[in-house]
């Protein structure tokens, strides 16, 4: 008796260690939700027929949640007592995807009630998204639990603005794991979705006080963006983030940095900024989109392991909007 007094409490202990530390994993929900992926593809499948900018609403969300706290769903979450929303920040406003992600989640709860999280509905929806408008696929690993709080401050500091040098965005990826590669692949995401004018218009008439356009832009491609963006606009127009195929995910992107026909500052930067090591990986993806397709599914998954919440922290979701 006393050797079971003393081994049960260790036992009990050592099954909270293991599913707090838990993997993430393929099967995750092999037999609580098996059909989890045909239910998700479903939904995207559908939603795409009608905006053929689903795929790339999904995986901003997905960046943009991994990037402040891990991927824990926290950028879902609306404002409500203790929680200020991530959807307020200055990255986030306009943002577009989150009817998307209720849709998938009240599919998934007709069918696997309170067992899939909106975190991994985020993984799942970005790589199946990618994959409908003719990009690589990859192995989504699962397992990741919802946050309990949002992080609005963070959003500030850790999501790159589309007007930062890339000194300034390496240690953002840095920071979190990633490298110079991954930051010039998950960039390549940009070949398909859209921005408003807002997002680059400081570049078209007074870049950087200059009182000229910025000198990278094509200097055909300016006035198409001018023509779009023009002085004293609102700011809300949409222009195509890949000027060559905007609704395919191809390696069009890169070729358009070479042509110095890239959309965003930060976009340009990766192949306009004198002497970086960025350029010869602009280049390599320029000239081969199976190495692009490779090194972007790699960095996916490397993005979908940030900070994740797995075992027994945070929670499972009903409405993705709110905690429990």
């Amino acid at each position: 008796m006393s050797f079971l007094r003393f081994i049960v409490p260790i036992l009990f202990l050592i099954s909270i260690f293991v599913a707090s530390n838990a993997q993430l994993s393929a099967t995750f929900y092999a037999t609580t939700c098996p059909n989890v992926t045909e239910i998700v593809r479903g939904v995207m499948e559908q939603t795409q027929r009608t905006d053929v900018r689903a795929g790339a609403k999904i995986i901003r969300l997905h960046f943009h949640d991994c990037f402040v706290n891990g991927c824990d769903g926290s950028i879902l979450l609306d404002n409500a007592t203790g929680i200020i929303s991530e959807k307020d920040a200055a990255a986030n406003v306009g943002a577009g995807g989150f009817d998307i992600v209720d849709d998938i989640k009240t599919a998934l709860e007709n069918v696997c009630p309170g067992v899939v999280s909106c975190a991994d509905i985020l993984a799942l929806a970005s790589e199946i998204g990618v994959a409908l408008v003719g990009g690589p696929t990859w192995q989504v690993l699962l397992g990741r639990r919802d946050s309990l709080t949002a992080n609005r401050t963070g959003v500030d500091s850790d999501i790159p603005s589309p007007v930062e040098s890339l000194d300034v965005m390496r240690p953002q990826f840095t920071n979190k794991g990633m490298d110079i590669t991954d930051l010039v692949a998950l960039s390549g995401a940009h070949t398909f979705g859209r921005a408003r004018c807002r997002t680059f218009q400081q570049r078209l008439f007074n870049f950087n006080g200059s009182g000229s356009p910025d000198p990278t832009i094509n200097s055909t491609y300016l006035p198409t963006l001018q023509g779009t963006c023009p002085q004293g606009n609102d700011g809300n127009t949409f222009e195509n983030l890949d000027k060559t195929t905007p609704d395919n995910f191809d390696n069009d992107y890169y070729i358009n940095l070479q042509n110095q026909e890239g959309l965003l500052q930060t976009d340009q930067e990766l192949f306009s900024t004198s002497g970086s090591d960025t350029i010869e990986i602009v280049n390599r993806y320029a000239g081969s989109q199976t190495q692009f397709f490779d090194d972007f599914a790699s960095s996916m998954i490397k993005l979908g392991n940030i900070g994740a919440l797995t075992g027994t922290n945070g929670e499972i979701r009903t409405d993705c909007k709110r905690v429990n």
